[in-house]
């Protein structure tokens, strides 16, 4: 096998590859996704960042695509800044600007690519069972793609398919809807604590009552420093500066085409296998968008322990950054079924519910599309048709953040958020809503 990184990340990639969502948000087609960090062994807090990542729950808006490795070690990460080893690192004082976001991204692209990571990815669509890998009883499948799309399997019989112009273009819809759509977010999280804010504070009082005590003397300085020590006796827990990256898998109809011609097999056929084992080219992760979140302010209620204070902090930064990706990256846009609707003791409809929240940072500014998945019969593809506008409603926003039913938060006691139609038509359950204009609408 050509790459022993590739053989590497077969053996340990986790399974679950059957694995379904359940529940009522199983009934419409989600983005896939993976998730990363970068692990920084220097850090006070690394280990339990660490150890928060990994045990953090995965969001519910997404198809889980994780395999079994999901840390990368910056200790192992080539120098990206000359003398120094690593990502160019967020610290106390130092925002990272755009060409360090560019030096970032484009090293953990080489990385993920160097480790064929695009390629476990599409195994993975495709049923190569890494669990188990037998050379010689290996074989590919359309299980998950029929799952997760609501396809009929037969209708994606690969061999079949791709003699009829239907199968064809049921095969390029699954591509486009699904196998396109897959990401792998690579978060960077290092943080700030109460201790280090307190110290950057007091020195900046202390410099401040030196220069008060030589312009005016007496015991100015003395009284300021002795206010920063109180601050730093006042502050409690800390926060994350999270730089996350988002990569796709790239995927058109090229790739398709070679794959499906070259690779695929529903039967045991190790030099297919093989062959695409051994493809250095084709597959390919791409570098598509980044986001950074730090809030110095964030304040968290209630008493927990460091461990669970940590998995909080980190997980609710990982949600906001996804939150403001899909807002800026047009395709990782979360499209969330209607749930209920809502009326009144006579009938008259006040609203409408989605099981989403503040963990995907909807506010009361925030704008939404209803639209409807349309299969057209003849090509037998999708199609998505505007059907109204939604906003908010005013004191209805579920707090589904982490763990914020045990901080009693303010709207965590709802279990959807409700939206009150702006214009357009009849919304019914199950159509979709999506937050901003989503271009792939037909009006």
């Amino acid at each position: 096998m050509r790459n022993n990184l590739l053989l590497t990340v077969l053996l340990l990639a986790a399974g679950n590859l059957f694995a379904q969502q359940t529940g009522e948000l199983q009934q419409y087609r989600r983005s896939a996704l993976a998730e990363m960090m970068i692990y920084h062994s220097e850090d006070e807090f690394g280990k339990e960042i660490y150890d928060a990542f990994t045990s953090k729950p995965v969001s519910d808006k997404y198809d889980d695509h994780n395999f079994g490795i999901n840390v990368i070690d910056n200790d192992s990460i080539p120098n990206v800044k000359k003398h120094s080893h690593g990502l160019i690192k967020a610290q106390m004082g130092k925002v990272l600007n755009a060409q360090d976001v560019k030096k970032n991204a484009q090293t953990l692209e080489k990385i993920i690519n160097d480790a064929e990571v695009a390629k476990v990815m599409v195994g993975k669509w495709f049923g190569l069972d890494f669990d188990n890998f037998d050379i010689q009883t290996a074989t590919f499948n359309v299980d998950l793609i029929s799952q997760r799309g609501q396809y009929n399997a037969s209708d994606l019989d690969v061999a079949l398919a791709q003699q009829t112009t239907r199968g064809v273009a049921a095969l390029s819809d699954a591509g486009e809807e699904l196998i396109g759509n897959t990401y792998l977010l690579v978060s960077d999280m290092t943080y700030v604590t109460a201790e280090e804010k307190a110290a950057v504070a007091k020195a900046v009082m202390s410099t401040l009552g030196s220069i008060a005590d030589a312009l005016f003397g007496g015991t100015t300085g003395k009284d300021i420093a002795d206010l920063g020590g109180d601050i730093a006796d006042s502050f409690t827990g800390f926060t994350v500066k999270t730089h996350s990256y988002l990569f796709q898998l790239d995927w058109n109809d090229s790739i398709a085409a070679i794959f499906y011609n070259n690779y695929y097999t529903a039967t045991p056929n190790p030099e297919k296998i093989l062959a695409f084992l051994d493809d250095p080219t084709t597959f390919r992760m791409k570098y598509v968008a980044h986001e950074y979140e730090y809030n110095a302010k964030s304040v968290i209620v209630g008493q927990y322990d460091r461990k669970e204070l940590v998995k909080m902090v980190c997980t609710r930064s990982i949600d906001k950054n996804i939150a403001a990706l899909q807002l800026a990256y047009e395709d990782f846009k979360v499209k969330t079924p209607v749930y209920e609707i809502v009326t009144n003791d006579k009938g008259k409809i006040t609203g409408y519910t989605a099981k989403i929240g503040m963990k995907e940072g909807i506010s009361e500014k925030s704008k939404f599309q209803v639209i409807q998945r349309i299969v057209d019969p003849e090509t037998g593809k999708s199609k998505y048709k505007y059907v109204a506008s939604l906003k908010p409603q005013k004191g209805k926003i579920w707090d589904n953040r982490y763990n914020a039913v045990t901080e009693k938060a303010e709207g965590s006691e709802l279990r959807a958020t409700t939206f009150q139609k702006t214009g357009g038509g009849e919304i019914l359950p199950g159509m979709l809503i999506i937050e901003g204009k989503y271009r792939k609408v037909t009006e």
